[in-house]
């Protein structure tokens, strides 16, 4: 069965964008997953198509109205498929990898991209709508973090990369961040490539990989080396 993601929208032109291209776009070529956009400004309401409304309680913006969203998720959802409602947001939990993989796992997902101030809590509420996040910063909208989100997925579907290593030997894939990587030519502007790479002993090359990445990560990662300390004392 193909990998469905359905997107709503505001600007169903941004699909799929980057994702045309590359390894998601021959996999779309190749129907390894399948990209639909849904148009949200026909379920508006009112003469003007009106999406959003001022919030309750005062402040500043729009906030998109909760009757059209759940008319435009129940028209995506006319079953229950089981595949994850997603809602990028900063206020939702912070996007990993495991998530990545969870969702691969599925039939594909639903994705709501919001605009204005965020959406009505309570249609959030019907739909268990999960809300992640891909950073500690704001954009937009959630095109581009669904965008992030789909190539994330696409390129752990079957058959979609060249080789099923590429996914189970980098960064985030057990915890720690990737090892350097190297090619030729071995020496470049007086820069030598590590000698144990070139050793072709392959049990040697393993633990300076495992070494490395566990430099990097304390190094750069603190928050994740710390995450992933207490995984191995569990």
């Amino acid at each position: 069965m193909t990998w469905q993601a359905d997107i709503l929208t505001l600007f169903p032109e941004m699909f799929p964008g980057p994702l045309g291209c590359s390894l998601a776009g021959r996999a779309l070529e190749r129907n390894l997953w399948a990209c639909r956009t849904h148009d949200l400004r026909p379920f508006g309401r009112g003469v003007h198509k009106a999406l959003d409304d001022a919030p309750f309680g005062g402040g500043a913006g729009m906030v998109m109205r909760p009757d059209v969203l759940d008319d435009a998720l129940t028209s995506v959802r006319q079953t229950d498929d089981g595949r994850s409602v997603i809602y990028p947001t900063p206020r939702g939990h912070r996007l990993g990898q495991k998530d990545i993989a969870r969702y691969v796992q599925g039939e594909g997902v639903v994705i709501l991209c919001g605009r204005f101030e965020g959406v009505d809590e309570r249609v959030l509420e019907k739909h268990a709508v999960e809300q992640v996040c891909m950073g500690d910063f704001v954009l937009s909208g959630g095109e581009i973090p669904a965008l992030a989100l789909l190539d994330g997925c696409v390129r752990l579907l079957p058959g979609v990369m060249g080789s099923a290593l590429s996914g189970e030997e980098e960064s985030f894939s057990a915890g720690l961040l990737e090892y350097p990587q190297y090619t030729r030519p071995a020496t470049w502007e007086g820069r030598d490539v590590p000698p144990v790479l070139l050793s072709g002993n392959h049990g040697e090359i393993a633990r300076w990989r495992d070494e490395k990445s566990i430099a990097v990560t304390r190094t750069r990662r603190p928050d994740l080396w710390a995450m992933y300390e207490q995984q191995q004392q569990s």
